[in-house]
């Protein structure tokens, strides 16, 4: 066993686990944070993904002994109130979720997607979410999604954050 120390969702946390534990399950068995989803445990569907550092990585192949003074956010973590972040707004505004199963992971990497692509194409959004599989098949609806939030999220940058974002502001 070993103490990690990482922040979640903007608190410090410390656990005692094993250090090849995946996050996944540091999250979901120890820490109770249900909203990471466990899919193939393999990597590929993406339904365990989370942001560490800002990027979005599948927890499942995460071990804890790569945890330590890293900054992890869950989808319980992206906005307090669990609709206000710009991809979530989108998400209900466009009815994306048919059985839901997947959509915790598909809202965490489109919202990675839109931090650092203010403005993405059908062919970002495909790229980025290329590893996130749904079976129910709501990639239309997705992508769709995508675009809503960008929208909103370049709504929400103040004017000076996006001369900064052009390289007008240094």
């Amino acid at each position: 066993m070993a103490v990690v120390k990482f922040t979640l969702n903007g608190k410090a946390q410390s656990v005692d686990v094993e250090p090849r534990m995946p996050l996944l399950w540091i999250l979901r068995d120890v820490l109770a944070m249900t909203g990471t989803k466990f899919g193939c445990g393999g990597g590929f569907c993406g339904a365990c993904t989370v942001h560490i550092n800002g990027s979005p990585v599948r927890s499942c192949q995460t071990l804890a002994s790569g945890l330590n003074g890293k900054s992890v956010t869950t989808i319980e973590g992206l906005s307090a109130d669990g609709m206000s972040h710009p991809v979530q707004r989108a998400w209900i505004e466009e009815d994306v979720p048919q059985c839901g199963y997947c959509q915790s992971g598909q809202i965490m990497t489109a919202a990675a997607l839109v931090a650092k692509a203010p403005n993405p194409t059908d062919a970002d959004i495909d790229e980025a979410l290329h590893g996130n599989l749904c079976r129910c098949g709501t990639y239309q609806d997705i992508r769709r999604a995508v675009h809503t939030a960008a929208r909103y999220r370049r709504a929400q940058i103040p004017a000076d954050e996006k001369a900064q974002e052009k390289g007008v502001l240094a």
